[in-house]
């Protein structure tokens, strides 16, 4: 292990020419000059140095010019990290807003990627329904909302559409008024979609359970609890998928859409933000087959 004190004290002598000279630029006696380079040529077992007969005059060696380029080179290292380490590094915070029900699983490696090509972006991931979101973006606390809507609702920075499924056990279509339904809370565009659905076609409705939660819902949805209304990537291998030969209308589409501040499109940073969750959204989503309720 090199000692940077060392190679400093061997630089300084080459460049003086002396180590009278270069004890007094260092602020050490000659003979501490002297120690210090012969430790360092008893560590790297080599001759670094050549004095006249009077000891005044000093010159590198073949090894000691090899030596000198390295320690040249170490010390400015060494003085660099120093300053990077002793200047205040500016770092910018970006505030993201996802939905609460939206498939982080694909969004959480694509933003672990943004981190590391941004190390001077300190990105803030917080979740919520979107009417909170949206608000929040309104009152200046989120650079960039995910945000679910009505297509075409305002102006975006990206949108794609969103394919919704009716899912639930079959039997609980057979007869039974008012049906029974698993929701999010009020201000869920999937809330709003399923209820004008059903009275649209004059069904009647009951609320059977409701919970703040994707998991929630997909759990009760699975315990047979409801019938609910679900985004593609949301429907599980045992939510049964339900069509209009159960009786239900198509399922609506809604919008994602990401919406940002005022200067968000100008902005290069929150722009490549953008491109990163527009590949979480815009991977391909496959609906799971069809289960049908056994009789």
């Amino acid at each position: 292990m090199l000692d940077l004190e060392l190679l400093r004290t061997l630089v300084c002598v080459v460049d003086e020419g002396s180590f009278t000279r270069a004890a007094g630029r260092v602020h050490r006696t000659q003979s501490t000059v002297s120690q210090q380079v012969r430790k360092l040529e008893q560590t790297v077992g080599r001759t670094l140095l050549l004095r006249d007969r009077a000891g005044n005059q000093v010159q590198a060696t073949d090894d000691g010019e090899l030596m000198l380029a390295y320690a040249r080179k170490l010390l400015a290292m060494a003085d660099e990290a120093e300053l990077a380490l002793a200047t205040p590094r500016r770092t910018r915070a970006i505030r993201l807003g996802i939905p609460e029900d939206f498939d982080v699983a694909r969004l959480t490696a694509l933003l672990a990627g943004f981190a590391v090509s941004h190390p001077d972006i300190r990105l803030e991931t917080g979740s919520g329904m979107s009417m909170e979101l949206k608000a929040r973006l309104g009152a200046g606390e989120l650079d960039l909302a995910l945000i679910k809507r009505e297509p075409g609702e305002g102006p975006c920075l990206a949108a794609w559409p969103e394919q919704l499924a009716w899912v639930g056990d079959e039997r609980l279509l057979q007869g039974v008024e008012p049906l029974p339904l698993v929701l999010f809370p009020h201000g869920c565009i999937y809330r709003k979609r399923m209820i004008y659905a059903l009275e649209s076609a004059g069904r009647s409705w009951r609320v059977a359970y409701h919970s703040q939660s994707l998991a929630g819902v997909q759990a009760a949805v699975a315990a047979g609890l409801g019938i609910s209304l679900l985004p593609a990537f949301a429907c599980l291998p045992e939510h049964g998928v339900l069509g209009p030969e159960s009786g239900l209308a198509p399922a609506p589409r809604t919008e994602l859409a990401i919406v940002g501040g005022a200067g968000a499109a100008a902005d290069a940073a929150l722009k490549n933000l953008v491109t990163v969750l527009a590949q979480a959204v815009g991977q391909d989503v496959q609906m799971p087959p069809r289960r049908r309720a056994s009789a």
